[in-house]
């Protein structure tokens, strides 16, 4: 097994062997002849899942188990493909446990991809809330800044509100309160 060179995908600099890779090296390595991998979901909704891999030597012994976690709504390709992501995942941890290609890592290539989806989906998340919330500030600022001025409409106070809010405006919003002190 040392000698073996199992195909890698390099991701962020750092090499991962691929679960495929894996498979293909227990499934063709005569010392693991009459050896079984079996799947069971620990937990599975519409919404994700959990999986239990182990893996039996030819007496019915477990040898080694990976456990893993998918959820549907953590990258596109999940959303159609959960289930399948959750066993592979859990089958090349199965496989890392009994020590199949793990010169560089335990986490196989596609776990890592999959870490990465997540971990990009979650920014993206924290940054549409960020900019949403962004925008409901804008609009409440703008809301006070026109009742300002249509109570106080001179271009002094225009000028303040602008100066006050620097860049916070967008050239229509700031056409609009201009509009308000002109049509005084």
């Amino acid at each position: 097994m040392g000698t073996h060179k199992f195909k890698t995908t390099n991701i962020k600099g750092k090499q991962y062997v691929e679960v495929n890779q894996r498979l293909l090296y227990f499934r063709n390595e005569s010392k693991y002849d009459g050896w079984s991998i079996t799947t069971d979901f620990l937990a599975l909704d519409s919404e994700s899942c959990v999986a239990q891999t182990t893996i039996s030597d030819n007496e019915g012994r477990v040898i080694a188990q990976g456990t893993a976690q998918e959820d549907k709504s953590s990258s596109y390709i999940n959303k159609t493909s959960y289930i399948e992501n959750c066993e592979t995942s859990a089958v090349g941890r199965a496989l890392a446990m009994l020590g199949i290609g793990i010169e560089t890592s335990i986490a196989s290539s596609n776990e890592v991809s999959m870490a990465i989806a997540k971990q990009e989906g979650t920014q993206n998340k924290v940054a549409s809330k960020k900019a949403e919330k962004k925008s409901t500030d804008i609009t409440v600022l703008f809301s006070r800044a026109e009742d300002f001025l249509k109570k106080n409409p001179t271009q002094d106070n225009l000028a303040k509100v602008l100066k006050k809010y620097d860049g916070e405006f967008s050239l229509q919003q700031a056409a609009m309160l201009g509009d308000i002190v002109n049509k005084k």
